[in-house]
């Protein structure tokens, strides 16, 4: 049976003509005698053929589609990059032959290479203590900062002020946006924090995939390097 409309004296609902030509969008290719007669009003108020709107619809379309494609494609070329800084930094804690060159190895990275301007690392321990890194007890951690080691995961967002002096210092008054992770692996080592004065940079749950690599990195190299599974834990 054809689908073709036919000649009746029964007015249509618009409901109806609209459910037909979802059901025929090529309606128009068949009949395309009536374009000249259709009208569409513009937001101008003026009035377009259905041909121009519609071309003027795709043409809108095609430039979101555009620039979304820009957008993914900028994302791309910075996940490319922050990979290749990261694969840097790791070969580089691999090679080192001692702890000391392990914590000026990941701060140096971190603010040359990636330049980040607020790095905190903070490592746990009851007595060791080392020239170029900053120690403190499993207390003490646990006092300030231990509700966001808790889940072990990778966080970001805005802190405490309380917080930040702990982990950046006097900087910590300077920092407004913050992603954390814990370095841990047979036992919670310590901490690595970065900060930003910009409020907007590390937001929740984002910007946090390559610290939460270089830290389980760091993680084990200081397993190798120090071994503390015999130190309590952050709990």
């Amino acid at each position: 049976m054809s689908d073709k409309p036919k000649s009746s004296q029964t007015e249509l609902d618009p409901a109806q003509v609209a459910e037909f030509l979802k059901r025929h969008p090529a309606f128009f290719a068949e009949y395309d005698d009536l374009l000249p007669e259709l009208i569409i009003p513009h937001q101008s108020g003026q009035a377009v053929s259905l041909v121009e709107r519609q071309v003027k619809l795709l043409r809108e379309r095609n430039i979101e589609m555009r620039h979304r494609l820009n957008q993914l494609m900028d994302v791309a070329r910075e996940n490319d990059r922050l990979f290749e800084k990261s694969r840097r930094l790791v070969l580089g804690l691999l090679d080192a032959q001692s702890l000391e060159q392990v914590i000026a190895g990941v701060e140096d990275s971190l603010r040359g290479d990636f330049q980040v301007p607020y790095v905190s690392l903070i490592l746990f321990s009851e007595s060791a203590r080392y020239a170029n890194a900053r120690c403190v007890s499993h207390a003490q951690a646990r006092a300030a900062i231990g509700h966001l080691l808790d889940s072990g995961k990778t966080l970001s967002g805005v802190l405490r002020p309380d917080e930040l002096e702990f982990l950046f210092g006097e900087a910590g008054t300077l920092v407004a946006s913050t992603a954390l992770s814990p370095i841990q692996h047979q036992g919670l080592h310590g901490v690595l924090a970065l900060g930003s004065p910009d409020a907007h940079h590390y937001k929740s749950a984002t910007g946090t995939l390559f610290l939460g690599y270089v830290a389980d990195a760091l993680a084990r190299v200081l397993v190798r390097q120090r071994p503390l599974a015999d130190e309590p834990q952050v709990s």
